[in-house]
């Protein structure tokens, strides 16, 4: 064999070595974004399961966080998802329910009492049933459904005591039909908006009021833009950690296992940083000069039963009971 022919065996050779080293340690990255800020639970939660993700796989899955609303809002980012794109975000699962109607079981007014009990259910067989469901339909799969956010309280200018307090307000809520059709049966007029958009609404007067969890008031300070937290509760802001199905069917089986398995113990943890943070944040609020007041929900609970038939969901709560037990 000449000299050059020696070369030219070498140079495949080399080449096929840096090939297969390329294929051994190549990376697969999932970019998580949030509409949240950093120091809200669910921004930890994120970071924390980017840090775990990594350290499980050795390197070979990559999660790179990013708060903010940096990719977007929150159905900019699912819409990507759905195209392919390697993202995900958390989201409420109503969105969902586009796709699949029986997700918005989750966002349904005055059902779960604990976090507990939502994260029972979202691991319960019929929920999960669901979610393979959304992943044929949408290409979108849920790695855990337990990133509890918090209590959704009413935010307004003027004090509320009861759904005739809210006639003809003008409150932001999630573009989703069971978010719009309790926010209506509450007495007031919904108003979906992107979140980013929120306290310029408000401070414009765009908005007259919104709803939200107390991590999030806190997080965008919507307390410089309300006058008034009234403590409805009358959602219990449960979400999911979703990514595209085309990016999440590249990992390997083992992978697949560690991601799903980190994002169910990560939302745990990020729940339950949301209930140790909500007096805490509430009280940050009120002492801003925001008035934090309770209310009788009993008018409340009265004006939402309408909303379960008028969305055809009294099977799925049928179902939630069962599986808690009720």
């Amino acid at each position: 064999m000449t000299i050059s022919m020696k070369a030219a065996t070498l140079a495949v050779a080399t080449a096929c070595l840096i090939g297969l080293n390329t294929v051994a340690f190549a990376e697969t990255t999932l970019r998580i974004g949030t509409v949240l800020a950093p120091d809200d639970p669910m921004g930890q939660g994120l970071d924390k399961f980017a840090a775990e993700v990594a350290k499980a796989t050795g390197g070979e899955v990559v999660v790179e966080v990013f708060h903010n609303s940096q990719l977007g809002d929150t159905t900019e980012m699912l819409d990507q998802a759905r195209a392919g794109a390697a993202i995900g975000t958390v989201t409420d699962v109503a969105r969902l329910s586009e796709f699949v109607p029986s997700l918005a079981i989750m966002s349904a007014p005055f059902l779960f009492d604990t976090y507990e009990d939502a994260d029972k259910f979202a691991l319960s067989d019929a929920y999960l049933g669901w979610g393979d469901e959304l992943a044929e339909k949408a290409g979108l799969v849920m790695l855990a459904s337990n990133w509890y956010q918090g209590p959704r309280h009413a935010l307004t200018q003027k004090p509320i005591s009861g759904p005739a307090d809210l006639a003809g307000v003008r409150m932001r809520t999630i573009g989703a039909p069971i978010w719009i059709e309790t926010i209506r049966a509450m007495g007031a007029e919904p108003t979906p908006m992107p979140w980013g958009e929120v306290y310029s609404g408000l401070q414009l007067g765009t908005l007259d009021a919104a709803e939200a969890q107390p991590t999030a008031i806190r997080g965008a300070k919507l307390y410089e833009v309300i006058k008034n937290v009234t403590k409805t509760g009358h959602i219990q802001l449960v979400t999911a950690l979703v990514v595209s199905a085309d990016a999440f069917n590249q990992l390997s089986d083992e992978h697949k296992k560690i991601v799903r398995d980190l994002a169910v113990e990560n939302g745990r943890f990020a729940s339950n940083l949301t209930i140790d943070m909500g007096d805490e944040a509430l009280a940050d609020v009120e002492a801003a000069g925001v008035t934090i007041s309770e209310v009788d929900l009993t008018p409340f609970k009265e004006a939402v039963k309408p909303v379960y038939e008028k969305l055809n969901l009294t099977a799925e709560a049928d179902m939630v009971h069962k599986v808690l037990g009720r």
